[in-house]
């Protein structure tokens, strides 16, 4: 019983911990993922990834500038939790 309680209380600090800040790339992919996979019904897991990574290389610096704002203020909210 008392090894149950450790672990629980073990996963309540790894929880309440600071989560790292989210790249570009990860915005990028919760905004498209869900398209790939509405566009490709059946699609693997590992190649909705690769898909997400070509479309994201193929992108212009313009076109990633958003998501390289977003990940600025996320590493900011980040550097002001830790």
């Amino acid at each position: 019983m008392k090894r149950s309680n450790e672990n629980q209380v073990t996963i309540s600090i790894q929880m309440s911990a600071v989560k790292r800040p989210t790249s570009a790339f990860m915005f990028f992919t919760k905004e498209n993922r869900s398209k790939v996979v509405e566009e490709n019904p059946g699609i693997k897991f590992g190649q909705i990834g690769k898909k997400l990574g070509k479309m994201w290389k193929e992108l212009s610096e313009e076109e990633k500038a958003p998501y390289e704002e977003m990940a600025r203020k996320d590493k900011e909210r980040y550097n002001k939790e830790k």
